[in-house]
């Protein structure tokens, strides 16, 4: 296989970096590269697209995954193929993992399966939690019926190549909870008069950094960050009426993250009460934890070790979140880590850029995976 062409794939893509739910050329130019290959049938779904080898013979159904967005943040490299687009980049490596799903379908075209059928699935909006979702509301995907999924993601701060593992919860659940509080506006000279939601803010953060230092109520990792919090306006006469908070609830476990939402609202709801405040709490970008199958970490493990890579074992999930773990809460599968190098820039830096050398390692491990399953 030619390298270098599937190298220039992955800087085209690096170049036309798109957002969620507006993949648009991203899906242009893949489809461009695929359709050639001649896979059995391709089904969009929303800007994305998933691929179909079909053996024609019963046998088992696995699907291999790659994320296609990009990030709302501009990007500070001044190679020829930076982004063009202003303030959208692919600064997680998304491209990357296009190029190693690319990999494996080139492989694939010239070894078809044997038996069953194997998925490519290029998924639209992994970075706001809503790209599996839409997935899993395609009829044509959910009649495949997987038996194996896979996943990855490059990770800087691990040795170039290596595969991290992990059985069991790998990535954490997580999701932005906003709260909003209704309270009376006033003038500044007679806040007595009103309502104000200041004093109702602040308790709560106070609620959640107790909550946050509990650790006989949860079995794992539990955290939670205020991300944002706006009280009236900047007005010096004007005693507020209206506040926001907005906070990012994370747990390991998706058991936990039952338990801190349901003592979070007690926290909001009991304040709000005392305060005379109404209130509305409502969830953006959920994603469960990625709970990887134990059968399916053993099998990421010895193609690994067949494929002479560097496997390292975590004790415990990794924080960020990922939407695979809408796939692998309904199918047997695993996500897991390929190195991207000890000293590359961390995910969502502005100066990120993936690096070309571990796209065959990615790609490799996925065909082994797809060659365990079907042959």
């Amino acid at each position: 296989m030619k390298m270098d062409k599937i190298i220039n794939l992955r800087h085209t893509l690096h170049k036309n970096a798109e957002l969620s739910h507006n993949e648009k050329e991203t899906s242009k130019i893949l489809k461009e590269y695929l359709i050639p290959l001649k896979p059995d049938y391709l089904e969009d779904v929303g800007y994305g697209f998933f691929i179909v080898f079909d053996s024609k013979k019963e046998g088992p159904v696995s699907m291999f995954r790659s994320d296609i967005d990009a990030l709302p943040i501009e990007e500070s490299n001044d190679f020829e193929y930076r982004s063009k687009n202003i303030n959208r980049a692919h600064l997680c490596g998304h491209d990357g993992h296009m190029a190693i799903a690319v990999y494996l379908a080139e492989k694939i075209s010239k070894n078809k399966p044997q038996r069953g059928k194997t998925i490519i699935l290029f998924q639209p909006a992994e970075e706001v939690g809503e790209g599996a979702k839409q997935v899993l509301e395609s009829e044509k995907f959910l009649s495949l019926n997987p038996n194996y999924v896979f996943g990855l993601h490059n990770i800087p701060g691990y040795r170039k190549s290596s595969i991290i593992i992990k059985k069991g919860s790998f990535a954490s659940a997580s999701r932005g909870m906003v709260i909003k509080l209704f309270g009376k506006q006033s003038h500044a000279g007679e806040p007595e008069k009103g309502i104000t939601p200041v004093f109702a803010v602040e308790r709560i953060i106070g609620g959640f950094r107790k909550e946050i230092e509990r650790k006989d109520y949860y079995r794992d990792f539990h955290n939670l960050t205020i991300v944002h919090i706006n009280i009236g306006e900047a007005a010096f006469g004007t005693s507020p009426g209206y506040g926001e908070v907005l906070v990012t609830l994370r747990t390991a476990l998706n058991s936990d993250m039952e338990k801190l939402v349901d003592r979070c609202e007690n926290i909001i709801r009991s304040i709000c009460e005392e305060e005379k405040l109404k209130f509305e709490i409502d969830y953006k970008e959920i994603f469960p934890a990625t709970i990887n199958d134990d059968y399916c970490v053993d099998m990421v493990k010895e193609v690994a070790k067949s494929s002479n890579l560097e496997t390292i074992e975590i004790d415990t999930p990794f924080k960020w979140s990922e939407d695979f773990s809408y796939f692998t809460n309904r199918y047997k599968g695993s996500f897991f880590g390929l190195g991207s190098g000890v000293d590359t820039p961390n995910l969502h830096n502005q100066c990120y850029n993936f690096p070309d050398d571990i796209i065959e390692s990615g790609g490799e491990i996925f065909f082994n995976l797809y060659e365990k399953i079907h042959r």
